[in-house]
C-alpha cells in the first residue's frame, strides 16, 4: 500500500481535527464517583450547562440517567475549590447545591426535599453512615465577622437540624464514621499550615448524646501531613501519612500506628478538595490502592493480612477517586490516549468497562502527541521532572531544518502536579505543529515530601528556575526553536509564567490565565483556606513584606520585554480581577504589546463552553502573532495593546 505523501507546511500552521469548540463543549470533567450494589453514582461538570455539575447514575444494565432537577447544581464552595458535595446510601442521597449551598435530600420515590436551612453556611465532605443513620459534613460558617470558622456537625436527616461534633481549628476534613457508628474520624490542621504540611488525624467516641468524647490524635503534626482517614469493615482504622517522605498508608491498632505500604511512590494526592479518594476497602482483609510513582498512576490490592500486594494491569496512567463494594471498584481512570472515564473494575478477574467518558474522541487517534517523561537539570545541581510533548500530525511535515515553538505549560497549586493523561488543550497546540513540555517543577506532589517541600520559601524562584531550565533543555538538545519559546499558566501556574517573564530572559512570550501578579495583595486579599499558604512558600507576612514585593511581578512589570496576554474570570475570589488589570496597565504604559480578556460570570477557572473555546483559541492566536506562524483556523482577532 501505497503511503500518502505529507503536506509540507510551517509548523504551527498545520490543519488539525481537534477544534477548541470541540474541546470546550464535548469535555466533561468527571468526579465524585460512588458506589453502593448495583448502583453507581457521579457528578459530571457540563461546559455546555454553564459548568452545571449534574449527578448521574448507573444500575446495572440500564442506561445512565440524571437524577436531580435541571435547576440543580451539585457544587459546594467550602474553602471555594469545593469537593464532597454529595453522600450517597442505598435508599438516599444528600446533595449540595450551588445556588444556596444548602443540603437536599433525594428520596426513593425521586422527591428532591432541601433538608437545611441555615443562610451563610456552607457544607461540604459529606457522608452517611447506614448503621447510626447519620449524615456527617463540614461546616464552613461565614455568619460571622472575620474569617468563616470550621467545624463537623451533623445533620438530622429528617429535620436539618445541625449539632456540633468538633469545632476550634481553623480547618476540618474527611469526617468518617466506623462501621458500628460509635466512632469519628477526622483531619485538621491550624494555620499557617497547609493540610500537605502539617496535618492531624484524630479519633472520638460517639456519645449517647450524639457528641463526641475521649478525642484522640492518632497521627501528623510536625512535619508530617496525615491524610484519608477510613474505616475497614471490621472496624480498623487505615490512614495515610508522609512520616517516610512518602505518603503510604498506615493501621492505627489503637494506641499507635504501624505501615501498611512502603513504597517510594505516593497513595494520596494534596488535599486541594474535599472528597479525596486513594484507596478502599474490598473486605476486611484487603484493600485496593491507587498511588503515584514517577509520575505515573498504579493501581494495586494490598492483602492487609499478610502484606503481600498484586498491581493490576490497566491501560490508565492517572487513577483517583477509588471506591469499592466487595469485590467491584470502581475510579477515575485516563490514559495518554484516552479520555478520563467512569471506571468498574472486577478486582477478582481485572476485567473493566467504561460507563462513561469525559469526551469523545471524534478523530484519529494518530493525531495525538504521546508524553515523553523527561529528567532535566536546574538550578543547585538538583534535577526537575516534566512530560515533552513532540508535534504529532499524520498528514504534515516541517520544511527541512525548521524547528517548532515550544509552549511551556504550568500547573496550578503550586502544590498540584500534571500526569500524562490526555489533555486535548495539549494536544489542540501539537497537532498544529507546536511542541509542548509540561512541567512537575520543584515543589510538585509524586516525588515524595523532600521535593515537595523544594518551593518552601521559594515560591517564584525553584518554580521559574526549573521552568526556564526546562526549556533550554530542550533547545539545547535541538528539539525546539530557541527563539519562539512561550509560557502559559494558570492561578499559581499564571505566578510561575510571569515571574519567568519577569526575572528571566528565556521566554519571548506569555499567558497568563488568572495568574498573581502580586503577592502582597493575595496575601491580603485571599480566601481563609489559603490566607496563609504564602507563609510556607515565600514568608511571614508583613513581616518580610520586603520579599513578597521582590517575587511580585507587578513589581518588576519594567523588566518584562515580551508580549504577554491575560485571561480573567471577573467573579474571580481566589485571585482578584484587579491582578491582571494592575499588571496590563503596567504593560501597556510601557509599549509592551499586551491583550486582556475578561469573562462574565467566571470565577477561577472557566466552566463555560464559549469562554473555555475562546481562552484556547485567543492564545493559539496571540502566540502565531508573536511567533509569525500562520494559523489554519478562522478565529476570531484578539486586539492586542501596542502590536
Amino acid at each position: 500500500m501505497e503511503t500518502p505523501s505529507l503536506t509540507t507546511a510551517p509548523y504551527g500552521s498545520w490543519v488539525s481535527p481537534i477544534s477548541a469548540q470541540q474541546i470546550a463543549a464535548g469535555s466533561k470533567r468527571l468526579g465524585e464517583v460512588r458506589i453502593c450494589g448495583e448502583r453507581i453514582v457521579w457528578a459530571e461538570m457540563r461546559p455546555t450547562e454553564g459548568g452545571r455539575y449534574v449527578v448521574m447514575e448507573s444500575q446495572g444494565d440500564e442506561p445512565a440517567r440524571e437524577l436531580l432537577p435541571p435547576d440543580f447544581n451539585a457544587r459546594t464552595r467550602v474553602h471555594e475549590y469545593g469537593g464532597g458535595a454529595l453522600a450517597f446510601g442505598p435508599d438516599r442521597l444528600f446533595a449540595v447545591n450551588d445556588s444556596d449551598q444548602q443540603v437536599y435530600l433525594l428520596t426513593p420515590g425521586g422527591t428532591v426535599r432541601q433538608l437545611t436551612h441555615t443562610p451563610g453556611r456552607r457544607f461540604a465532605d459529606l457522608e452517611w453512615s447506614p448503621s447510626s443513620q447519620t449524615l456527617v459534613a463540614v461546616c464552613e460558617d461565614h455568619t460571622g465577622t472575620g474569617e468563616p470558622t470550621s467545624s463537623i456537625v451533623t445533620i438530622d436527616p429528617e429535620t436539618g437540624a445541625l449539632k456540633s461534633l468538633v469545632h476550634g481549628a481553623d480547618f476540618y476534613a474527611a469526617p468518617r464514621t466506623s462501621p458500628d457508628g460509635g466512632q469519628l474520624a477526622w483531619l485538621t490542621w491550624n494555620h499557617p499550615n497547609m493540610p500537605w504540611d502539617n496535618a492531624e488525624v484524630w479519633v472520638g467516641t460517639r456519645t449517647n448524646e450524639g457528641l463526641l468524647g475521649n478525642m484522640q490524635r492518632v497521627a501528623g503534626g510536625l512535619e508530617e501531613a496525615a491524610a484519608e482517614p477510613r474505616w475497614s469493615p471490621d472496624g480498623t482504622l487505615y490512614l495515610i501519612s508522609d512520616r517516610s517522605d512518602w505518603w503510604n498508608v498506615y493501621r492505627w491498632d489503637g494506641q499507635q500506628v504501624h505501615s501498611v505500604t512502603a513504597e517510594p511512590a505516593e497513595f494520596t494526592t494534596p488535599h486541594w478538595v474535599f472528597g479525596i479518594a486513594s484507596y478502599a476497602f474490598l473486605s476486611a482483609e484487603s484493600a485496593v490502592c491507587a498511588y503515584q510513582k514517577d509520575g505515573t498512576s498504579h493501581l494495586m490490592i494490598k492483602d492487609l493480612a499478610t502484606g503481600v500486594t498484586r498491581d493490576i494491569a490497566l491501560p490508565y496512567t492517572s487513577v483517583t477517586s477509588v471506591h469499592a463494594d466487595g469485590g467491584r471498584v470502581v475510579f477515575i481512570g485516563g490514559g495518554p490516549d484516552r479520555p478520563s472515564a467512569i471506571v468498574v473494575l472486577d478486582s477478582r478477574s481485572g476485567e473493566f468497562r467504561e460507563l462513561e467518558t469525559a469526551t469523545d474522541l471524534p478523530f484519529d487517534t494518530a493525531y495525538l502527541a504521546l508524553p515523553h517523561a523527561v529528567t532535566f537539570p536546574t538550578a543547585e545541581n538538583r534535577t526537575a521532572h516534566g512530560l515533552f510533548y513532540e508535534p504529532t500530525n499524520p498528514r504534515y511535515a516541517a520544511p527541512p531544518g525548521e524547528l517548532p515553538p515550544l509552549v511551556v505549560k504550568v500547573h496550578g497549586g503550586p502544590t498540584s502536579s500534571t500526569s500524562s493523561s490526555l489533555r486535548l488543550d495539549i494536544q489542540y497546540y501539537t497537532s498544529r505543529g507546536v511542541a509542548v513540555l509540561d512541567v512537575n517543577y520543584g515543589g510538585s506532589t509524586g516525588y515524595g515530601r523532600a521535593y515537595r517541600n523544594r518551593l518552601r520559601r521559594a515560591w517564584g524562584v525553584v518554580d521559574v528556575d526549573d521552568c526556564c531550565n526546562g526549556a533550554l533543555f530542550l533547545a539545547d538538545s535541538g528539539r525546539v526553536d530557541r527563539q519562539r519559546m512561550a509560557i502559559t499558566g494558570g492561578s499559581a501556574g499564571g505566578y510561575t509564567t510571569l515571574a519567568c517573564l519577569a526575572f528571566r530572559d528565556v521566554f519571548s512570550a506569555g499567558a497568563s490565565h488568572y495568574g498573581v501578579s502580586d503577592c502582597e495583595a493575595l496575601a491580603m486579599e485571599t480566601h481563609k483556606f489559603e490566607s496563609r499558604y504564602l507563609d510556607q512558600l515565600i514568608g511571614a507576612y508583613p513581616e518580610e513584606r520586603e520579599i513578597y514585593k521582590g517575587r511580585s511581578p507587578i513589581h518588576s512589570a519594567h523588566k518584562i520585554t515580551c508580549p504577554v496576554v491575560f485571561f480573567q474570570g471577573l467573579e474571580d475570589k481566589i485571585v482578584p480581577p484587579n491582578q491582571a488589570t494592575m499588571m496590563v496597565d503596567a504593560l501597556r504604559s510601557r509599549q509592551i504589546p499586551v491583550a486582556l480578556l475578561e469573562f462574565e460570570g467566571e470565577q477561577h477557572g472557566f466552566r463555560q463552553a464559549s469562554n473555555i473555546c475562546r481562552a484556547l483559541e485567543g492564545e493559539l492566536y496571540f502566540f502565531s502573532r508573536v511567533f509569525s506562524f500562520p494559523l489554519a483556523d478562522d478565529i476570531t482577532p484578539v486586539r492586542i495593546d501596542n502590536a
